[in-house]
């Protein structure tokens, strides 16, 4: 007996690592289990859950009420409100007619008090709880009146006024998803890359197995010495920074006199389920920045990165640190897109992030080779269902509209490949174990990485509704690095936050100003003013001393020798 509690307490697996691997084997991706967790607590706790069945009661009271001077004619105001980005119940119909407000009113109650009740569960963990309340909701949004026909009074008024034509077209749009195997954001024939996307004159000037390089034609007579280096996400292609002309950042920086080079990832394939995140530091932002100095005869670049491109290059900076010699380092300056290097509180995706959703996804990735990008966008589109998912469905299948063409959502859906090993360490050594902002606990390429270490000048850029990289954590960088920095903080989400051009009147706006190392996002933002406009203005204005001298710009031929075609290139086009 002695012997058998000391094997039990000893060295060795303890009770709650049975349980996690129990609990990670029957419901890998935390669906369940914690609101299993929830209900419990809640049984548990018997005098806070009379006291929400109290509150709930004088909800049920008010909205029932509501309901009865709806019933007999009489106004009343609505004692539940949708949120200000729910547009599920915008149509007037569901406020002028008794009948539709009354059924809108008891959903939005009823979703209302379960998710209160959720984030306020007793006795369990933040994580437990948000996790609970996720799915939860993702539940509530599923089955929301709006998501069906017959409770939907949109669709019954289009159909009736259509002769039912709507639901004939909602039909041809279903087949047509259901042959694509998505839900269709947009209609993929109404775009084509190279033709009226990624338009921008340019070359690819080296490809390795990692990308290919472009460089873009110049559209001034002089350009600056030092080239901008942009290093674009792998998860989706490049071609979000050079959309339509009107919105192509890419564009922008060549009419301010920039020498530009871009990353054109290869979209992966089972032959490269091996290649890591060294590889793509290595083989990727360093074959980049030696090409760009070569190409541009410049000693040193400016680079920028954008979300896990930003990640990447942080990481890069680090390993130049120690890579090269400190007068050799080959970056002047650093800009960072909505970049997440402290992931402790990495935003809505924390729901998929633990040890058994982790261990999961590691091994389906392993037996493919890939995470095919599918699976990923499913993932991401489910954090926003009402406005990625549900939305689409019923404005596609119930009221019949063709979905609209919009290049953001063109370029959303054309998904790209994880290699397995290189999105396994990422999940694991950054998402799940935080090491990044660990001084030396990363090894990559061979060297050490401490953000400590990088002293070159900082600009960088979170967006005020991103739910991918919250603006707070984008920048905790700040509080990391040495040397100048400026943060700024746009208007919109992770991906108009940053395709933001400038136009005329102004559609955003932003907040910038420099940050001292001990500052918080709370401080910072308390001194930072809201300006109109676009951030890229001002980026451009700190860009220009980091950037050189003025000489006379290359001309196109001089790009022809190095060239192995056209922009966008080859890679950007793989499927």
């Amino acid at each position: 007996m002695n012997s058998a509690c000391r094997n039990l307490n000893g060295p060795g697996p303890s009770y709650s690592d049975w349980r996690d691997k129990i609990t990670a084997t029957i419901d890998p991706l935390g669906v369940v289990v914690p609101l299993m967790h929830a209900q419990l607590a809640w049984v548990l706790h018997p005098e806070e859950l009379l006291e929400q069945m109290l509150c709930f009661s004088n909800d049920l009271l008010t909205v029932g009420n509501h309901a009865y001077r709806r019933a007999i004619g009489f106004p009343s105001e609505d004692p539940v409100m949708p949120q200000p980005d729910d547009i599920r119940f915008a149509d007037p119909v569901w406020t002028e007619h008794a009948s539709w407000d009354i059924a809108k009113e008891w959903y939005l109650l009823v979703t209302r008090r379960i998710q209160d009740m959720l984030y306020e569960t007793p006795g369990l963990s933040d994580n437990e709880r948000r996790r609970a309340a996720f799915w939860w909701r993702k539940y509530l949004n599923a089955v929301a009146p709006t998501n069906f026909f017959w409770s939907n009074p949109v669709a019954q008024r289009l159909a009736a006024e259509s002769n039912g034509e709507s639901l004939r077209r909602g039909m041809e749009n279903f087949l047509a998803d259901l042959a694509a195997g998505d839900i269709r954001m947009t209609n993929p024939d109404d775009f084509k890359v190279g033709e009226n996307l990624a338009t921008t004159a340019g070359v690819v000037v080296a490809r390795n197995r990692m990308l290919e390089v472009i460089r873009y034609a110049p559209t001034q007579p002089q350009v600056h010495a030092r080239p901008m280096v942009i290093v674009t996400p792998w998860i989706n292609k490049f071609y979000v920074l050079d959309l339509i002309p009107k919105k192509s950042m890419v564009r922008y920086l060549l009419d301010q006199g920039i020498d530009v080079y871009i990353t054109s990832w290869k979209n992966p394939d089972l032959s490269m389920h091996d290649v890591g995140f060294d590889h793509y530091i290595t083989e990727g932002i360093d074959f980049i920045v030696d090409t760009a100095r070569e190409l541009s005869n410049a000693d040193k670049v400016n680079a920028s990165g954008y979300c896990i491109g930003g990640t990447a290059l942080s990481i890069y900076m680090a390993w130049a640190t120690r890579q090269y010699p400190a007068e050799k380092h080959p970056v002047v300056s650093w800009t960072l897109f909505t970049t997440l290097t402290d992931f402790s509180a990495p935003g809505d995706i924390e729901v998929f992030i633990d040890e058994g959703s982790v261990r999961f996804l590691t091994d389906a990735m392993r037996r493919k080779g890939v995470l095919e990008g599918k699976e990923m966008a499913s993932a991401f589109r489910l954090l926003r269902s009402n406005s990625l998912i549900w939305h689409y469905y019923v404005h596609g299948y119930l009221y019949g509209e063709k979905p609209p063409a919009f290049d953001v959502l063109y370029w959303n859906m054309d998904t790209t490949r994880m290699p397995a090993t290189m999105h396994a360490w990422y999940l694991n050594e950054l998402y799940l174990h935080n090491r990044l902002i660990e001084r030396d606990a990363l090894t990559v390429g061979g060297q050490l990485i401490d953000l400590e270490r990088i002293e070159q000048p900082l600009y960088s850029v979170g967006a005020e509704d991103d739910h991918i990289a919250p603006w707070k954590q984008t920048f905790r960088i700040m509080n990391f690095v040495r040397g100048p920095k400026r943060y700024v903080l746009s208007s919109s989400g992770h991906i108009l936050g940053i395709v933001n051009p400038v136009i005329t009147p102004p559609k955003r706006r932003f907040r910038a100003d420099h940050v001292h190392r001990t500052d918080s996002p709370e401080k910072w933002l308390a001194r930072a003013e809201w300006q109109s406009g676009s951030w890229w203005e001002d980026w451009a204005a700190w860009l220009a001393p980091h950037s050189g001298v003025l000489r006379p710009a290359p001309q196109a031929v001089s790009l022809a020798p190095k060239s192995l075609g056209a922009a966008p290139g080859r890679y950007v086009l793989e499927t």
